[in-house]
């Protein structure tokens, strides 16, 4: 765990009113799962999309074949009707409406801009963990929070 983000939650665990969040990233975001452990930490429930039951590894376009950097349009098309990916769309989804609180951890992809957007849309709690190279988005002003600082993250949460 990034020995930062468990000393903020260390400092304020307990302190908080516990929520239910849906965290929203890339599978190559290295700061997700310290996020999503961190906000545990914390005393929060959190949904990880990398594990998200006990033997679950999470959705991914491998498992079903596709190769994503490298498919057409109707072999994209036919692997979201594949079962495992119909399976991973509906963990991923009920988290979501399960959620009452969304946490975008910047760099991520189109997949987890669409579940923020959603998320604003439904008028859940929604932040966006950011960091310096990150490149603007105007309609991020949709959320609640911009912040490059996880302690700031953490006390909007708990307020």
């Amino acid at each position: 765990m990034n020995v930062k983000l468990y000393e903020i939650a260390r400092s304020i665990r307990g302190a908080i009113r516990p929520r239910k969040i849906y965290v929203a990233s890339s599978w190559r975001n290295a700061l997700q799962p310290d996020v999503v452990e961190a906000l545990r930490y914390a005393g929060h429930q959190v949904y990880d999309f990398k594990n998200p039951a006990p033997g679950n590894a999470g959705f991914s376009w491998k498992s079903i074949g596709l190769d994503k950097d490298n498919c057409t349009a109707v072999e994209y098309i036919a692997a979201l009707d594949h079962p495992v990916a119909k399976a991973g769309y509906a963990s991923d989804f009920n988290a979501m409406k399960w959620a009452d609180t969304f946490v975008l951890v910047l760099p991520c992809g189109r997949s987890a801009h669409l579940e923020m957007g959603w998320a604003c849309g439904q008028g859940k709690q929604t932040a966006i963990l950011t960091r310096d190279g990150e490149e603007p988005e105007l309609m991020a002003k949709m959320v609640d929070l911009i912040t490059a600082d996880f302690r700031e993250l953490i006390h909007t949460l708990n307020s």
